[in-house]
This record gives structure tokens, C-alpha cells and sequence, in this order.
């Protein structure tokens, strides 16, 4: 499972980095960081619940 970020679109919200802050992060203006790119075991759950309360839709997920 891998996530896509398309940075144009994130208003900077802060849904995915406080729901799975392992998986994502801010930078200095608040915006979505990857900090994976390549989901690991375990964390697909957290994965899909970022993505999903992103009201933006910047973020998205191929399996």
C-alpha cells in the first residue's frame, strides 16, 4: 500500500498528522509531510483513516 500526496491540494486541516502521526506530518506552514511513502505492516489502518478525513482529498492510496 503506498500514499500519494498531491500538495497542491492540502490546505493544511491537520486531520491526517493528528490521526496517524506516524504516516504524516507538518511542515512549517502546517501542510502534509509524508514522513512514508510505502505503508508499513500495521499501519494500514491508520493509513486508510488519514486519507479518508482529509477534506481537501490530497491524499489518496494505491494498494
Amino acid at each position: 500500500m503506498r500514499i500519494h500526496l498531491d500538495p497542491d491540494l492540502c490546505q493544511g486541516h491537520g486531520r491526517c498528522y493528528t490521526l496517524a502521526p506516524g504516516l504524516f506530518d507538518a511542515d512549517d506552514q502546517g501542510h502534509c509531510i509524508l514522513l512514508a511513502e510505502d505503508v508499513p505492516d500495521g499501519e494500514e489502518e491508520a493509513a486508510r483513516t488519514g486519507v479518508l478525513n482529509c477534506p481537501e482529498q490530497a491524499l489518496t492510496l494505491e494498494d
